[in-house]
């Protein structure tokens, strides 16, 4: 299979700009017919991206003898009956993050696909970006020893739609399962599992400190790597201001990024000179889901293992699990 024909269930503003156009610019890569429930606005769609069949029925598009792969981009309660349904079709398929409301159904998600023999990942696309790679890179080669730490704050002040009470699924835990923390979070915890190994003990706490809107608006957690290094996050979506700081403390150095701004990854090591560190801007692909649509078709084809599989997404779903205090059964 040269040509990888993906379907695409969703069309709204992830669909837009982050993902939509890397499925059918990348190489090897076409996106051939997309599905939206309102007839308009997935015609718009497609008319503008230059789409050629178009479905308000998701099975109708999962059916399309066209299609080899399906991306879901739609919130995260329709993941799990939209997954089941493609992996019944037999095709390979993509499912935004978090992979589903709970670690109970990812776990049913992955377990079908793997037993059809069938490829299901998932879009953390931050484990395919450069500038991760890189800061995966001085891990591997002991830019800062042995890893001691990590902690991540991640905060923003209320938007105008949180305090008017404007209807958000992503505050709507029966949607999102959770508030922005599960939707911003699960990126950090899925991405820091990629660069030090899985998360074995995890606790947290959660608030609603502003009572905006349903889901918890404060959360703290502290977690045990399998290596026995340590981490903590603070995430607090009714702050004062905007912060997106990470660091890892190493025995012979520390390295500091942030998940979502684009600051520079800065390494600070016993190695350079004192008062030294190394800092690198890695900008963004224009459409940031590219390296991992590239990742996919490449591992649909058999020519690599891509790092953003179910196997390593139930994992971050079972820790929001613990976090959240979620069923996960």
């Amino acid at each position: 299979m040269n040509l990888v024909r993906w379907g695409m269930i969703g069309c709204g503003s992830v669909a837009e700009r982050k993902s939509g156009p890397a499925f059918y610019k990348a190489p090897g890569s076409a996106l051939v017919a997309v599905m939206g429930r309102r007839l308009e606005a997935v015609t718009d769609y497609a008319t503008r991206h230059g789409i050629a069949r178009v479905y308000t029925d998701a099975q109708a598009l999962i059916n399309d003898p066209e299609v080899d792969a399906v991306y879901i981009a739609t919130p995260p309660d329709s993941h799990h009956a939209y997954a089941l349904q493609v992996a019944a079709a037999g095709k390979h398929c993509c499912v935004e993050k978090p992979m589903a409301l709970n670690a109970g159904q990812s776990r049913e998600m992955q377990q079908v696909f793997a037993d059809a023999g069938l490829h299901l990942f998932v879009s953390y696309y931050r484990r395919s970006l450069p500038r991760f790679r890189q800061v995966r890179q001085w891990l591997e080669e002991g830019r800062i020893g042995e890893v001691r730490h990590l902690s991540w704050t991640l905060t923003k002040a209320p938007s105008a739609a949180d305090r008017s009470g404007t209807d958000n699924w992503r505050t709507d835990p029966a949607i999102a399962g959770g508030g922005y923390f599960a939707d911003l979070a699960s990126h950090g915890l899925d991405l820091f599992q990629y660069l030090l190994g899985d998360i074995v003990e995890v606790a947290g706490f959660t608030a609603r400190q502003a009572g905006l809107y349903a889901a918890e608006d404060a959360v703290s957690a502290t977690w045990r790597f399998a290596s026995g290094a340590l981490g903590m996050g603070c995430w607090n979506f009714v702050a004062d201001r905007r912060e997106d700081r990470v660091e890892v403390i190493g025995s012979e150095g520390r390295i500091t990024f942030s998940v979502f701004d684009e600051h520079p990854v800065e390494l600070h090591a016993d190695e350079l000179h004192a008062g030294e560190h190394l800092s690198l801007n890695i900008e963004h692909h224009a459409h940031i889901q590219w390296h991992h649509v590239l990742g996919m078709n490449a591992h649909i084809r058999g020519e690599t293992q891509h790092p953003a599989v179910a196997e390593q997404a139930l994992k971050t779903d079972w820790v929001m699990d613990q976090i959240l205090k979620r069923d996960h059964t």
